[in-house]
């Protein structure tokens, strides 16, 4: 009886062992998983925490800016009506002396005489003394519009800004053609209205 209880044990343990065998085999089989499920909150733990320093050092700058004595001296920033006040001004001075007919090159000279000063003023004279010999000869007209202007910074009676315009020019019998430009622009305050003091083609 001992023989036949020892072989009806044996095979039991044996089965139990060919059973067991896969199981601890497999539990290792694929640590992909668990492995992802580690990595992954780190992954975004170190992206937010990139995100919130992005975000951190953008307020910091910010921040400086604003409280920096350069930046809060910008009136550009606040005076939306002198700020308003500059853009009209310098736009119709761009309109009127970079505008012509062969006709009447006169009133363009007394519009920049009246409303240039400083280095524009002898930039404009120098370089419409060479223009206006070709205008009557080739029946040239010129118009000039401001298409956006910006303040870049206002500061008591001067001001810079940067200034995109449309000029078309058409000679008599030939079709217009039309070209974009962009100017930056210094102006000061002057007997009542801002007065180009600068200009530079960008």
């Amino acid at each position: 009886m001992s023989t036949t209880g020892d072989t009806r044990t044996e095979p039991a343990e044996e089965a139990v062992e060919v059973e067991d065998s896969p199981e601890t085999d497999d539990t290792p089989a694929d640590p992909g998983p668990a492995r992802r499920r580690r990595v992954t909150p780190t992954v975004i733990g170190a992206a937010l925490l990139a995100l919130l320093l992005l975000t951190g050092t953008g307020l910091l700058v910010r921040t400086h800016q604003l409280t920096d004595p350069g930046a809060t001296s910008n009136s550009a920033l606040t005076d939306t009506g002198a700020t308003s006040r500059v853009i009209g001004d310098v736009s119709n001075t761009l309109a009127k002396v970079f505008s012509y007919t062969p006709e009447d090159t006169r009133a363009t000279e007394l519009a920049a005489k009246e409303l240039l000063g400083g280095s524009a003023a002898g930039q404009y004279e120098a370089l419409f003394g060479q223009v206006k010999q070709q205008v009557a000869a080739q029946k040239l007209t010129l118009t000039t519009h401001v298409v956006r202007a910006g303040v870049t910074r206002l500061d008591g009676d001067s001001a810079r800004l940067l200034v995109f315009l449309d000029q078309t020019a058409e000679r008599k019998g030939k079709k217009a053609t039309t070209a974009a430009a962009q100017l930056s622009v210094t102006a000061r305050f002057h007997d009542g209205h801002w007065q180009i003091t600068d200009i530079t083609s960008r």
